[in-house]
């Protein structure tokens, strides 16, 4: 019995071991943490149960028969997240560069179909150099294998990608297809092709950090939401954003101990919105003084910063903020930040997680660039994610809301449940000057006529009463009471109950 115990500690050790000291020490010198460290940042301490450790590839071709070592270069398994269940994988970099084979793959695909027969969100660890060449179509079925359940259990159970060092090629479809996706500054990258291809085929020249490194896709592409410093800090962040979030969309978002009073004034906030309204302000204000302990978790913030989209909590439950920021394009929606906030919108509808939408934009961005980039389509899609929304939706004005931007902007009219606005709400088809050069066209010689024909214009229509006679909002509100009266809001919708008609699926303006 000694020898059998000590035969399987020795094949766990030689498991452990992946690639070899040589190799570990090799990652550690690059400042990268090993797959199975990695592991232990993210879980709870002692949390972790590993599966298929003692895989191995089945190849043979191109001397590969010698080169077998166990778990095939990823470690997978569960655990926990302060106590919430979590199935994981974690490529390793020191077996064969962590290329993905027919076995590695069938790893990566049970424990994501355990994951979803037992309602848990997936997070991958990815650290990759692509498809495994020696397998040849093996290795791409594995892939695709691999895909199609990132898009099946899509808006089942919450998956979340981490990028820990290279993921090129097809390799870089599957966290696409996931729900939010991490990446380490300098140790990261992401991309179709490589440099060396690119150069090829284009005759650019250009780094891997250029190319698909995470300045770049946090900052231009959108494919990551977030970047950060090193291993550790990137793991403790995933662990904040796993606390946000259900385990799958069946059940509702944890419930966190608070202890914030609902009820907190924020007399600051009566003095937020500057008095000259072409004057901006930092709307982050605002959502810090609403969230519970000011604790804000946001998500994509290099990219399109004309909106803010992010996670807080109220009376201990997670909500999903949408917030135009006036410091960045005057909080104008574009391309860019419809695109953001729609896949935000769909996110959370997807999950039930409630909307609150934070108002302050004086239409679309106009321009060539614009309407040639499709803006009409795109903005559409954030329009088309309200519109869809069934969970629980508050949105608050507290400056202007012009033209179409008012509607997209979780309006009444497309489904929000409570709209509120601030005194300082502006509720038009456009501004005072441009709405008066338009009606008095024939009067635009006499400035003075003009002067007084802007200033009626404002007293009729920069202020939210003329919507709130109409019932478009329910209610103009204090500054100062915006959290008691938000808190107020999401506890009264908590019942909401939502009937659709019966669909095969949508056909999204993509």
């Amino acid at each position: 019995m000694r020898a059998v115990l000590e035969q399987l500690e020795s094949r766990r050790a030689e498991a452990r071991l992946g690639g070899g000291q040589k190799r570990i020490d090799a990652q550690h010198a690059k400042g990268k943490l090993t797959a199975r460290e990695r592991l232990d940042v993210l879980l709870d301490e002692g949390s972790f149960e590993e599966y298929d450790m003692y895989v191995t590839h089945r190849a043979t071709e191109f001397g590969m028969a010698g080169q077998k070592v166990p778990g095939d270069g990823v470690v997978t398994g569960w655990g926990t997240i302060n106590g919430r269940l979590v199935y994981v994988f974690s490529q390793d970099f020191t077996v064969l560069g962590g290329s993905l084979s027919e076995t590695h793959a069938q790893k990566i695909c049970k424990i994501m179909d355990m994951a979803v027969r037992n309602g848990a969100p997936v997070i991958g660890l990815n650290d990759s150099g692509g498809a495994r060449i020696q397998e040849g179509v093996a290795s791409l079925a594995g892939y695709a294998e691999v895909f199609r359940r990132n898009a099946e259990v899509s808006g089942v159970i919450p998956q979340i990608s981490v990028i820990m060092g290279p993921c090129a090629g097809g390799a870089v479809y599957s966290p696409a297809m996931t729900d939010f996706i991490f990446m380490v500054r300098d140790s990261s990258y992401m991309f179709v092709t490589g440099p060396d291809v690119v150069k090829t085929v284009t005759n650019e020249i250009v780094t891997a950090e250029e190319l698909g490194g995470a300045r770049t896709h946090t900052q231009k592409s959108s494919v990551a939401d977030a970047a950060f410093d090193n291993d550790v800090e990137t793991l403790e962040e995933v662990r904040r954003l796993f606390d946000f979030l259900p385990l799958n969309n069946r059940e509702k978002p944890p419930v966190r101990p608070f202890h914030d009073d609902p009820n907190r004034i924020e007399m600051r906030l009566d003095t937020l919105v500057p008095d000259s309204a072409a004057k901006p302000y930092d709307m982050m204000e605002l959502v810090r003084a609403i969230a519970d302990e000011g604790d804000f978790l946001e998500i994509a913030q290099a990219f399109a910063q004309n909106i803010m989209t992010g996670f807080l909590r109220i009376e201990g439950q997670t909500v999903g903020v949408v917030a135009n920021q006036p410091m960045v394009l005057a909080g104008c929606l574009d391309i860019d930040s419809s695109r953001k906030a729609a896949r935000f919108v769909r996110f959370c509808d997807a999950f039930s997680i409630p909307l609150l939408t934070l108002v302050d934009v004086p239409g679309f961005l106009p321009g060539t660039a614009q309407e040639y980039g499709g803006v009409i389509k795109h903005g559409a899609k954030l329009l088309f994610a309200y519109s869809q929304a069934t969970v629980p939706m508050v949105t608050l004005i507290t400056r202007k809301a012009y033209g179409g931007a008012y509607d997209v902007m979780a309006s009444k009219h497309i489904g929000a449940d409570v709209n509120y606005a601030w005194p300082t709400a502006e509720i038009a088809v456009m501004g005072a000057k441009g709405a008066t050069e338009i009606l008095y066209r024939s009067e635009l010689g006499d400035k003075d006529r003009i002067a007084e024909r802007t200033r009626d214009y404002e007293a009729r229509f920069t202020n939210p009463f003329v919507a709130a006679e109409r019932g478009f909002i329910d209610e103009v509100i204090m500054p100062h009471s915006s959290r008691k009266r938000i808190a107020r809001a999401f506890a009264a919708l908590r019942g909401k109950s939502v009937e659709t008609r019966w669909k095969k699926h949508d056909t999204i303006p993509l």
